[in-house]
């Protein structure tokens, strides 16, 4: 799907959203009734100091105004790796979006991502991993590092990652991989309303409490450790109370 057909399909009744040299920036009505803020990367374009801020800002002046869910739209590359954002102190900007969108969530404010196209690294973790329900459509291309990538952090070789990534997800880029690991809740139907995915979705996500990740990455076999884990170190803070 294109965006404008993503757009058409999420907001049937038209929307308010402009692509501003690859920001996503408006709002749209939802079917159910409310509007939804909404916020994106678009043309796999690399998030920097100045996109960064501006999206920051566009979703602390909406936790201001109005009351309905956060919309975020990802088909970026990943942070971009100029000299200037560096100096700047790029991966401040990056933790202060995250924060944002965490912090809107904190205040009632749903935050939904939606993988449309490709997303990396940094750029992929500050906008649709800091939402609170991640969803993609299919061909979406996620990834938190590539292999090559991982090759120089790791030390290990791409033939030694090949391998531990067919049995370990946590190992592999891919949809199928970062769903498997319980980041991505679900894929979405390309052929049904969108807005219709995203009703349920918001409404999924009343009925439940707390995040679900850690849990949904052990009952696909993604992430067997991690629900245990923070569940034993959320009683061991109690006790210590």
């Amino acid at each position: 799907m294109t965006l404008d057909d993503i757009l058409a399909s999420l907001f049937p009744g038209g929307h308010h959203v402009t692509n501003d040299r690859g920001l996503l920036l408006g709002s749209g009505p939802l079917i159910g009734g409310g509007r939804a803020i909404v916020i994106g990367i678009a043309d796999r374009t690399a998030v920097g100091v100045d996109e960064a801020i501006r999206l920051s800002h566009y979703v602390l002046n909406a936790i201001q105004q109005g009351d309905g869910p956060i919309l975020v739209l990802v088909d970026s590359d990943s942070q971009r790796m100029s000299k200037r954002d560096e100096l700047l102190g790029l991966n401040e900007f990056l933790a202060h979006l995250a924060k944002c969108l965490i912090y809107a969530d904190m205040q009632g404010r749903h935050t939904v991502g939606l993988l449309y196209g490709h997303t990396a690294a940094g750029a992929f973790i500050a906008t649709a991993l800091a939402t609170r329900t991640l969803v993609a459509l299919p061909g979406a291309e996620p990834e938190v590092m590539d292999l090559p990538s991982m090759s120089r952090v790791t030390k290990l070789s791409i033939e030694v990652l090949e391998q531990k990534a067919k049995s370990t997800p946590v190992f592999a880029p891919g949809l199928e991989n970062l769903a498997q690991t319980g980041a991505v809740l679900a894929t979405w139907d390309e052929n049904i309303s969108l807005a219709d995915q995203l009703e349920g979705a918001l409404a999924d996500s009343q009925n439940s409490s707390g995040d679900r990740r850690d849990r949904l990455g052990q009952i696909r076999k993604g992430r067997p450790k991690a629900a245990d884990i923070a569940e034993r170190v959320h009683d061991l803070a109690l006790q210590s109370q």
